[in-house]
C-alpha cells in the first residue's frame, strides 16, 4: 500500500503512539495502558529527542521506514490512548484539503477502530484495510474479529491490501 499510494502521489500520514517520561505519570489508566506503560511499549526518551529510538518498540518496522523517512509522509504528533482525538492528524488532513482516508494500522479493536470512529465523527470517508491490522486474542474474546463487525458496520468501506493497490493502480 505504502508503494502503491507513493506512485500515485497521495498523502500519506502516520498516527504513531508513543509514550513520553511524563507519560508515566498519569493518575488513572486502563487495563492496556497500564500494560504498555509497565513494559516500557512505544517508549520514548522525551518529545525532542530520538535516544533509544532506533530499534524499539516505539520505531518503524525497518520495511516501511523508506516510505516513511522519504521527507514527504506526515507524521503528526503521537496519539496518546487510542483515537487521533490527542494529535494533530485531523488539522494535517484538513490544511490537505482531504476528506477520503485509507485506514490500516496496529492494534484492530483499539488504535485503528478509534482512529476510524473519530475520523467518521470529523466527516472524512473512510475506508479500513481488512487485513492491514491486527488485534489480540484473549480468552475473553478475539479483538480483530470485533473490530471487522465494527469497520463493516461502520467504514464506507472495507477493502484488503490487494483491493487498495488494485484501487490504486
Amino acid at each position: 500500500m505504502f508503494r502503491a499510494a507513493k506512485a500515485k502521489g497521495l498523502t500519506v500520514a502516520i498516527s504513531p503512539h508513543y509514550y513520553y517520561p511524563t507519560d508515566h505519570g498519569w493518575k488513572f489508566e486502563g487495563a492496556l495502558e497500564k500494560l504498555m506503560h509497565k513494559i516500557g511499549m512505544f517508549d520514548r526518551a522525551g518529545p525532542l529527542s530520538l535516544d533509544g529510538f532506533e530499534g524499539s518498540g516505539a520505531d518503524y518496522m525497518p520495511e516501511y521506514k523508506e516510505y516513511i523517512h522519504d521527507g514527504k509522509t506526515i507524521i503528526c504528533s503521537p496519539h496518546k490512548v487510542y483515537g487521533p482525538e490527542t494529535n494533530d492528524m485531523v488539522l494535517q488532513l484538513r490544511k490537505r484539503g482531504i476528506d477520503q482516508v485509507i485506514l490500516a494500522g496496529m492494534s484492530a479493536n483499539l488504535c485503528t477502530e478509534s482512529h476510524m470512529r473519530e475520523l467518521l465523527e470529523q466527516g472524512f470517508e473512510v475506508a479500513v484495510v481488512s487485513d492491514g491490522t491486527a488485534a489480540a486474542m484473549l480468552p475473553e474474546g478475539d479483538g480483530y474479529l470485533a473490530a471487522l463487525i465494527n469497520f463493516r458496520y461502520m467504514a464506507n468501506a472495507v477493502w484488503s491490501t490487494d483491493e487498495v493497490v488494485e484501487k490504486l493502480g
